[in-house]
């Protein structure tokens, strides 16, 4: 509960997609689901990460395990103690006297350990690598970053050599989208080596229903989430001399590819945007920007200087505090109530889970004509899509949702339908599921054909 979405590089996406997975799975009568990560007794963290094992649901737990000494650690620096978890996790099934049937790799580290545990007890292997190292490497090189802070930071080879290997290892590798099979993997020696399935994410349809909702007075609406609601309209409300205008919305981590300037820049250029909305950036949770990482930093202080070179005070909102959990929905869902638009500039996106978050609450969105969001819009047409590159178009589209009301209610009538048809966690593992039972009949076939030769060889 309360996932630290957000907070740092550690706690994106990937976080949410794992934890969301296990509920619905633990919640199946015939499925038993552990999910494995470091655990870690650090000051600076919630006292939730040292707990050896956690329930969720009626059948799934969190387990952590230890490696590399208690605090935390960076994913990038976790490869030298991948082997002592590795380790930890075969004593851990021993204990239990039992081994999974199935082990699925979630990241390239996660990737790694799974390789390594399916190998040890002849299980089968799934991949989801949600990031994948050539793609970001790409990004690096193209943004100007030198070989060697890469590997210093990133160990960026080493990540690459694993994430072939899982992939060459990899009974099955699971995609969210269309563009993630086909383009990312692409990059990688052993592609042709794997088999994919694609299987779009859920969401949690009771967290983000609706902005009219409220309108209706819903009584499934909890005083919590009222409460969420009034106290992110108070702190918008601080920044803004206008704060009855539309919203243009932005919720991602301060991070360089996400293109947060490019957004404050044609919003500071662009008279008419300036005249008809106000612009919120929803940039992480922090305290004391020179506390950050080094990236995170600079992001935040260009933010600031964009602010103050285009005079954007009481029309830009900047907030530093925000609950991933509670909070998240009820922003999207005042940008709705506005009949404003989410916007992400970033260049490229493997999925695009704020797109579907938005588009649930019933917000429209415009976004890059590249990668998994190409497969949001075609499957719920709840928003525009543009090229990142052509900033006249990202002016256009956000112009457009604005000012043609028929088009606003389309794509957010849109959205709100078709979310829920597509993006939900039921039907993501009544297929998810299909897939393994699948795997588990081929990897029993194989395993029983291996079993009779060997018995072979032993009359012989």
């Amino acid at each position: 509960n309360d996932i630290e979405m957000g907070r740092d590089a550690d706690t994106g996406g990937q976080t949410r997609y794992v934890v969301d997975l296990i509920k619905e799975l633990s919640a199946r009568e015939h499925v038993e689901v552990d999910l494995f990560t470091r655990k870690i007794a650090d000051k600076r963290l919630a006292k939730e990460y040292r707990q050896s094992s956690e329930q969720v649901g009626k059948r799934g737990r969190i387990v952590r395990l230890p490696c590399g000494g208690a605090k935390y650690i960076r994913k990038e620096k976790l490869w030298p103690y991948l082997d002592e978890y590795v380790d930890n996790l075969i004593e851990f099934f021993r204990s239990e006297k039992r081994v999974p049937d199935i082990i699925h790799g979630h990241y390239a580290d996660g990737g790694y350990v799974a390789t390594e545990i399916a190998s040890y007890f002849g299980t089968p292997l799934v991949f989801t690598g949600h990031s994948l190292g050539r793609n970001k490497l790409d990004y690096l090189k193209t943004s100007g970053v030198s070989d060697e802070r890469i590997e210093e930071y990133y160990a960026m080879s080493q990540r690459i050599a694993n994430e072939e290997r899982t992939i060459r290892k990899a009974d099955m590798v699971i995609t969210s989208t269309n563009y993630e099979r086909d383009e990312l993997y692409a990059a990688y020696e052993n592609r042709d080596l794997a088999k994919y399935q694609v299987v779009p994410p859920g969401l949690d349809l009771d967290k983000f229903f609706p902005y009219y909702h409220y309108e209706i007075q819903d009584p499934s609406i909890t005083e919590e989430q009222k409460l969420a609601q009034f106290s992110m309209l108070r702190e918008l409300q601080r920044f803004f001399a206008t704060p009855d205008k539309p919203l243009i919305m932005a919720l991602c981590r301060p991070e360089a590819r996400k293109n947060i300037d490019l957004l404050i820049e044609i919003y500071g250029k662009h008279k008419d945007l300036q005249a008809m909305a106000n612009l919120a950036i929803i940039a992480g949770i922090r305290d004391d920007i020179n506390s950050m990482e080094e990236g995170e930093k600079q992001v935040l202080t260009d933010m600031l200087l964009l602010m103050d070179r285009y005079d954007l005070y009481g029309k830009m909102a900047i907030p530093k505090h925000h609950n991933p959990e509670r909070d998240v929905p009820e922003l999207y869902r005042i940008a709705a109530m506005k009949r404003g638009v989410f916007v992400s500039a970033a260049a490229l996106e493997n999925f695009g889970l704020t797109f579907i978050e938005a588009s649930a609450v019933g917000l429209p969105f415009v976004g890059t004509d590249r990668g998994g969001v190409q497969d949001i819009r075609k499957n719920c047409e709840s928003g525009l899509l543009v090229d990142i590159g052509d900033h006249k178009s990202i002016h256009e589209a956000i112009r457009r949702i604005l000012t043609e009301p028929e088009l606003w209610d389309a794509l957010s009538r849109h959205g709100v339908e078709r979310i829920r048809q597509v993006y939900n966690w039921k039907t993501h593992c009544d297929t998810y599921l299909g897939h393994l039972r699948d795997l588990l009949e081929a990897h029993g076939e194989r395993t029983g054909a291996h079993a009779r030769y060997e018995r072979s060889l032993a009359k012989r």
